[in-house]
């Protein structure tokens, strides 16, 4: 499992948003599922909790796994919150900003850059 990036990503229909921790052949990692009204920060927390044991036998001598997230998180919330669930969660995790895709990159993809949220996590 190290070295090993994966994504996480927010899909909501039906009322229902799925939050998913994927690695990069595509095998699910993390799942969690809320309504789709709960926010995305709020989510990511919910499921990163959800599976606090996988953070608590992490080894700190491991180097900490890089959450890369959109644009559309608060890292300083998510570091706050999770931090009240398990104080030594960010010597374990860090947090980044990845690239802000141009409208031509999203065009590019096929992608309108709506519906779904996205980040990484890179182990």
């Amino acid at each position: 499992m190290l070295n090993r990036k994966d994504i996480v990503s927010t899909f909501s229909t039906n009322g229902i948003k799925r939050h998913l921790a994927v690695d990069t052949l595509g095998f699910p990692f993390f799942t969690h599922c809320t309504k789709a009204n709960v926010s995305d920060d709020k989510g990511l927390i919910e499921m990163l909790t959800k599976n606090i044991g996988y953070f608590q036998s992490k080894p700190v001598n491991i180097p900490k796994i890089t959450i890369l997230l959109d644009h559309g998180y608060h890292p300083e919330y998510l570091r706050e919150e999770l931090e009240k669930v398990y104080p030594q969660m960010m010597t374990k995790i860090r947090f980044e900003f990845s690239a802000k895709p141009s409208k031509q990159e999203k065009k590019d993809q096929g992608k309108s850059g709506e519906g779904s949220g996205c980040s990484e996590v890179d182990h």
